[in-house]
């Protein structure tokens, strides 16, 4: 069973800015204050684990935390920083994770992720990232994630779709 919890420090920016064309624009908001921090936590399940991912006779993958699931929670925190900067019909997607996983962790396990907000690069939010179960920390990193309109996210996934 997955228990997703996170906490934010920060709140909207009163006054912030309204987006000036009539083009959507993701950057016209307001932003978490730099070393705003979140969290995303849940105990490892069967499906966390990376034998999870034998598709196929021959792949051998331990029954272990998966680094896909860390890399994942990961990103659960730090979007948890910038949802409530979100207008409406938007959504924060990842742009790019580089990670190490530096220890296996067993099911049963409790994993907390966190993340702290660092800074912009244009369009682009920056985080660092790390992960930890009881033992101690299992991984670290960083992350970036953009604001996009999930219309048109959704739709351009559909796009693709079809042309498949």
């Amino acid at each position: 069973m997955h228990d997703y919890v996170g906490t934010e420090k920060g709140r909207l920016t009163p006054g912030a800015a309204a987006p000036t064309s009539a083009s959507y624009s993701p950057c016209p908001m307001s932003e978490p204050a730099v070393d705003s921090t979140a969290s995303a936590r849940l105990t490892v399940a069967s499906s966390d684990l990376a034998d999870t991912l034998n598709l196929e006779p021959g792949d051998a993958f331990p029954p272990v935390f998966a680094t896909s699931r860390m890399v994942g929670l990961m990103e659960v925190a730090a979007s948890r920083i910038l949802r409530p900067y979100l207008r409406e019909g938007e959504v924060t997607v990842g742009v790019s994770v580089d990670v190490v996983h530096m220890a296996a962790t067993p099911p049963g396990a409790t994993v907390t992720a966190t993340a702290k907000f660092v800074g912009r690069d244009g369009k682009l939010f920056l985080f660092e990232v790390s992960a930890a179960d009881n033992a101690g920390e299992i991984g670290r990193g960083t992350h970036k994630r953009a604001v996009v309109a999930t219309e048109r996210l959704v739709a351009g996934a559909a796009r693709r779709g079809a042309e498949a």
